[in-house]
């Protein structure tokens, strides 16, 4: 029987031109995390199960990829295994069926690496980390279920110079990649105030996980849900208010502190954000990040200032987000590390690219010059050359056999190859090589030395 090939839902497959483009944006992330002194650490692509369990909020939990058990089919653990599956198809964990789970995110297990590693760490401890994450999530533009995560986090330290490094690490970036952004601030000592005006610290969540759904489902949708999780009406009226601040961020700050500014964290979370926008206020007085009170950050470990990107004039969501949390490392037995990250998403910072045509178009290009192959003994020649440029780090080729000319110039244009080069008998004999731009349509026929020097990186 034959089996239709096919991709599990919410994956890709790379081809080597979206690749390259992928790899382009991670290295150019990569020099500005380096500029600010930060170091590369990866850590497994699955975590124990009880390792990321409870970290992400309720919703976020559902959407953890599991592992199977591997050995369930040993007949001494088969009744075991069965009633397992009851448990999860009930909604409940049994270790049985799974004890592992593929990371959801790459700041839980950063968390789990420094509380097993802190006494050998320096702090601050500055690092970045590059690798694909897994949610169970429904598939759709600028969503997937296997995507890259771009994380750059600082631990062992209050500082809130940490929050300026990391906007700032943002605003190069994305400078860097050509995207126009908005880079959105708000802080959950906010949140936390306006949780303790609707009711007390344990709405806190309930609030954050409606808020956080503003931009999907729109305000009257999230009053809804709040009027459903049972917030009497003088608590929704107070969210109402919250959310409808406007003006620049001076004026949301003066109407925020207004409502918000007699609760302890309300206070607090008012001074951090003002400090923050004076900081990296620009000499002509404008100022790089935007207050959005909406900004809420729905997963559970934020204690402080948190972040959002979203590329302007494009058709997708946010393309980047973080924020300070304070006692992550305490989830596995270590307190007292307080630490604050962002995160890039790789696959839609891709997207928007692409939409925009931002991609520089060497990027289509892998091998710069293609040998046309004139026969054995020409060929071989040809090879001589071709390692010499090689070792110069010039990419090329020679086409695998001989061929009519038009199938040999066809494959140099499919493949984006700029140059075609010629070393037939005279060549040979006068060691010289014949080559053709053909962008411009120039041919030229130089000694060989003077080719290697032409088609070297300067």
């Amino acid at each position: 029987m034959k089996i239709r090939p096919s991709l599990p839902q919410g994956t890709r497959d790379f081809a080597p031109q979206t690749l390259r483009k992928r790899q382009f944006v991670l290295q150019t992330i990569r020099g500005v995390f380096e500029r600010y002194g930060f170091q590369p650490l990866e850590t497994p692509a699955m975590e124990n199960l009880d390792t990321l369990l409870g970290k992400y909020g309720e919703e976020g939990d559902k959407l953890i990829f599991r592992i199977l058990n591997n050995g369930l089919d040993n007949p001494a653990k088969h009744e075991a295994a069965m009633e397992g599956f009851r448990q999860v198809l009930e909604g409940r964990n049994s270790t049985t069926v799974t004890e592992r789970a593929l990371r959801y995110d790459l700041t839980i297990p950063f968390a789990r690496f420094v509380a097993m590693n802190h006494a050998q760490l320096n702090f601050p401890f500055k690092r970045y980390q590059m690798q694909p994450v897994w949610r169970a999530d429904r598939p759709q533009k600028g969503r997937y279920r296997e995507f890259w995560q771009c994380d750059a986090d600082v631990v062992g330290s209050p500082s809130l110079l940490y929050e300026a490094e990391l906007a700032s690490i943002y605003l190069d970036a994305f400078r860097s990649l050509g995207i126009p952004v908005s880079v959105r601030v708000n802080h959950r000592g906010l949140l936390a105030a306006l949780a303790e005006a609707c009711g007390g610290a344990g709405r806190l969540t309930d609030i954050t996980v409606s808020i956080d759904k503003l931009d999907k489902v729109g305000l009257e949708k999230v009053m809804e849900e709040l009027d459903r999780k049972e917030f009497p009406e003088t608590a929704t009226a107070k969210i109402r208010t919250y959310l409808g601040v406007a003006g620049d961020n001076s004026e949301r700050l003066q109407a925020v502190e207004g409502l918000l500014g007699g609760y302890e964290a309300g206070a607090k979370g008012i001074g951090e954000l003002r400090w923050l926008l004076d900081f990296l206020r620009r000499d002509d007085g404008t100022e790089p990040l935007e207050i959005d009170l909406t900004l809420a950050r729905g997963l559970d470990y934020y204690t402080g200032m948190i972040f959002e990107v979203k590329a302007l004039d494009a058709q997708m969501g946010s393309i980047g987000g973080g924020g300070r949390y304070d006692d992550l490392t305490g989830l596995f037995g270590v307190p007292g590390i307080p630490g604050v990250g962002v995160s890039f998403g790789i696959d839609r910072i891709c997207d928007v690219m692409e939409e925009k045509g931002l991609f520089p178009a060497s990027l289509e290009t892998g091998s710069r010059v293609l040998f046309f192959h004139l026969g054995q003994a020409e060929a071989r020649h040809a090879w001589t050359v071709m390692q010499q440029l090689r070792a110069r780090d010039t990419a090329c080729e020679i086409y695998p056999e001989a061929a009519r000319f038009d199938k040999q110039f066809k494959y140099a244009e499919r493949r984006h190859i700029p140059i075609v080069a010629f070393v037939g008998s005279e060549e040979i004999a006068a060691d010289t090589v014949r080559y053709k731009d053909l962008s411009t349509g120039e041919q030229r026929t130089v000694p060989r030395t003077a080719f290697l020097d032409a088609l070297s990186p300067s």
